[in-house]
């Protein structure tokens, strides 16, 4: 009796890990934003370079492998680091994701050092996390370090933003290919 009772257990916590799998899976997406015919939908997402074609795949073998840009596809990452360019940096972890530059100074007595922490790969307003240090020295061993949330936040926040949704429509733009279906036309 328990042996049964076991198996039923066994199956039941397999087919619910099964069933929250594939539901995972499952991408949901804005219905305004897509065409309700499925032969419109192909071609859009084909076009937008999200679909499968056959002889991007065949080129693809030929070359050996695939196209890996890791870090370099994260269009907040990319255009976190171009905005602090100037900036030496500390260290970048693209995936513990965080950057955090080094002391910046154009003087002895003040400098400046920036912690950007992502959040979500999404661009919006919310998937970056910016914290502004602030150094300012009397002497070499008298420093005063503080937080600062004032506008220079606000400003590279604004501009990695405006930076990344720049990148993110060149790509999709690059991804562009027209759809050429026999029986869409």
């Amino acid at each position: 009796m328990t042996n049964n009772i076991s198996q039923k257990t066994i199956l039941i916590f397999i087919l619910t890990l099964l069933f929250l799998i594939l539901l995972n899976s499952c991408k949901g997406g804005d219905a305004r934003k897509n065409p309700p015919d499925p032969k419109e939908r192909v071609k859009k997402n084909l076009e937008e370079g999200r679909g499968f074609r056959l002889d991007d795949a065949i080129n693809k073998a030929r070359s050996g492998g695939g196209n890996f840009e890791f870090a370099s596809s994260n269009e907040l990452w990319r255009a976190s680091l171009d905005t602090i360019d100037f900036m030496p940096l500390l260290s970048a972890n693209y995936s513990g994701g965080i950057i955090i530059t080094d002391w910046y100074s154009e003087n002895q007595n003040e400098a400046i050092k920036v912690t950007i922490r992502f959040l979500s790969n999404e661009i919006r307003s919310d998937a970056v996390d910016i914290k502004i240090f602030y150094r300012k020295c009397k002497d070499l061993m008298n420093c005063n370090i503080s937080e600062n949330k004032g506008n220079l936040e606000k400003e590279l926040k604004k501009e990695i933003l405006k930076k990344a949704a720049i990148y993110k429509k060149q790509l999709k733009d690059k991804n562009f290919k027209p759809y050429t279906g026999s029986n869409l036309n």
